[in-house]
């Protein structure tokens, strides 16, 4: 066969429809499936650093809805850039961050994966019904880089594969 035929084959029908093939799963894994996400900040670590490309799966959530302590792809309203956040607290729940530690319906949450306490405190606030409130791992970031909080369950794109 040779280098040159193993590189450029003879064109037929039958290489053309494999080409085609090719091209058609590649597109609706890396269209529609999945997406290759940039991690921007720093809100995330130490589980994800900032600079990092990780690839998402869009249909995570197809079969069930998403769950407490899921890391969670957001999307803004009217942006495509998504953030990467951790589900903290469902629908129903009341969520306060005193003395640098998260409250859930008053009891303190043991989440080994924060590096540390946070710097900032928020009041208790019940998290509506189809919403879940999302925050990152780095609590020691200012509460700015915490942006989202309380945000709908058709904001979550998806999640990591990994």
């Amino acid at each position: 066969m040779g280098l040159k035929g193993f590189f450029f084959p003879r064109f037929t029908w039958r290489y053309a429809l494999r080409v085609a093939g090719v091209a058609a799963a590649a597109y609706l894994i890396f269209g529609h499936v999945t997406v290759l996400t940039r991690i921007n900040g720093a809100s995330m670590e130490p589980a994800y650093r900032d600079g990092s490309w990780i690839f998402c799966s869009k249909l995570r959530y197809l079969f069930h809805a998403p769950r407490l302590g899921d890391v969670v792809t957001v999307r803004m309203a009217g942006d495509r850039v998504m953030y990467l956040k951790r589900i903290v607290a469902l629908a129903g729940d009341t969520v306060e961050f005193r003395d640098g530690i998260l409250f859930v319906n008053g009891q303190p949450r043991r989440e080994p994966q924060v590096l540390g306490p946070c710097d900032w405190n928020l009041p208790p606030r019940q998290v509506a019904p189809g919403n879940v409130y999302v925050v990152g791992d780095n609590r020691s970031v200012p509460i700015e880089l915490h942006m989202f909080g309380q945000t709908a369950v058709s904001r979550i794109a998806g999640g990591p594969l990994w």
